[in-house]
C-alpha cells in the first residue's frame, strides 16, 4: 500500500493522475457530447461520430499522430462556443455521467496519497472546463489542463492556448514543483497512455495504469508497476464513503477548453478515409 505518512520535515510531494482511462474509466471530454447536443453546441451527427470516437478511444486509446489530428479539430469546432453555456452544461450534468464511471481502485489511491499528505494533481489533456469540476468532485487539489482562448465576447476564439499534453505534461509537473516545493523524485505518477511516459518519467513512483501496448511495452522496459483499475463505482456507494466535499482548487493552470469533448470526431473521419482508400485499392 502507498499510505506512508509523510515526513513534514523533508520537501512536500505529490500525486500526479491522467484521468481518461486512469480515474475515470471513459474519455471525459467525449462523454459530455450528447450533453452539448441538447444544449445546441454540436448536431445529430456530431453526436454519433464522438460515440465512434468513444468506442475507439476505449478500444486501444489515441496515439501521437491522433492526438494531434485532435488539436487541430479543436481549434475548428470550439470557435464560437460560449464559454459560460458550456460550464452551465458541465455543471448540470456533471454528477450524472462521471459519478458513476470514476474506478473505484483510483479513488482508493486518491485517499491514501491525501491521508499521506501528498497534493493530488489532475493532469488531463482535456479542456479545463470539463476536468476543473471533476477535479473538485474528486478532491483534487489542482487541476492543469488544455485550454483555448477566449475573446472579449466570452466565446471560443478557436485558437489553442495551452495543450497540455506529452511533453508539456512533463513541464507543467515540473513547474508546479517549482512553485509548490515539490520533490518529484518522492512522488507518484499515473496514466493508461504511452503519449504520458515524459510524465511519468519525471517522477520517482510512476505507474501505469490499464496502459495500452505502447505503455505497457515501456513500462516492462523500465520496470514500472502496471495497476489494472476495473471497478468503475459512484463515489457515494463506495465503503468507507469517499469524502464528496471538494478541497480547494488552489490553481487553475488552465482556463477553458471542453470543446475537445468532439475533437474524437476526427478519428472517424480520418478512419473513414482510410478505408475508403483501402476499398479502392482492392476494388
Amino acid at each position: 500500500m502507498l499510505c506512508l505518512v509523510e515526513n513534514h520535515s523533508l520537501p512536500r510531494t505529490a500525486a500526479f493522475f491522467d484521468l481518461d482511462k486512469t480515474v475515470i474509466a471513459k474519455s471525459s471530454t467525449l462523454t459530455f457530447s450528447k450533453s452539448f447536443y441538447q444544449g445546441g453546441l454540436i448536431n445529430r451527427r456530431a453526436v454519433l461520430r464522438t460515440a465512434y470516437a468513444q468506442f475507439v478511444f476505449l478500444a486501444g486509446g489515441a496515439d501521437h499522430d491522433q492526438m494531434e489530428r485532435m488539436r487541430e479539430y479543436l481549434s475548428m469546432l470550439c470557435k464560437g462556443w460560449n464559454v459560460q453555456q458550456v460550464k452551465e452544461i458541465v455543471a448540470e450534468t456533471l454528477h450524472d455521467l462521471i459519478d458513476p464511471i470514476i474506478y473505484d481502485e483510483a479513488a482508493s489511491l486518491i485517499e491514501e496519497h491525501h491521508a499521506a499528505g501528498r497534493d493530488v494533481v489532475i493532469v488531463s489533456t482535456s479542456g479545463a472546463e470539463v476536468v476543473e469540476p471533476i477535479g473538485e468532485l474528486l478532491g483534487a487539489d489542482r487541476v492543469v489542463a488544455t485550454r483555448m482562448v477566449v475573446g472579449d465576447d466570452g466565446c471560443f476564439t478557436g485558437e489553442v492556448g495551452y495543450y497540455a499534453y506529452g511533453p508539456t505534461k512533463a513541464e507543467a509537473i515540473r513547474e508546479l514543483a517549482e512553485s509548490e516545493g515539490y520533490d518529484l523524485s518522492r512522488s507518484y505518477a499515473y496514466s493508461d497512455s504511452v503519449t504520458d511516459v515524459p510524465m511519468l518519467a519525471a517522477v520517482g513512483h510512476p505507474y501505469a495504469v490499464n496502459p495500452g501496448r505502447g505503455l505497457r511495452r515501456e513500462a516492462v522496459l523500465r520496470d514500472w508497476p502496471i495497476l489494472d483499475f476495473n471497478r468503475p463505482v459512484r463515489l457515494k456507494q463506495r465503503l468507507p464513503g469517499f469524502s464528496m466535499t471538494p478541497r480547494p482548487a488552489l490553481i487553475a493552470m488552465a482556463a477553458v477548453g471542453a470543446a475537445a469533448a468532439t475533437a474524437g470526431l476526427v478519428w472517424y473521419a480520418s478512419r473513414r478515409r482510410t478505408a475508403a482508400a483501402a476499398q479502392a485499392a482492392t476494388g
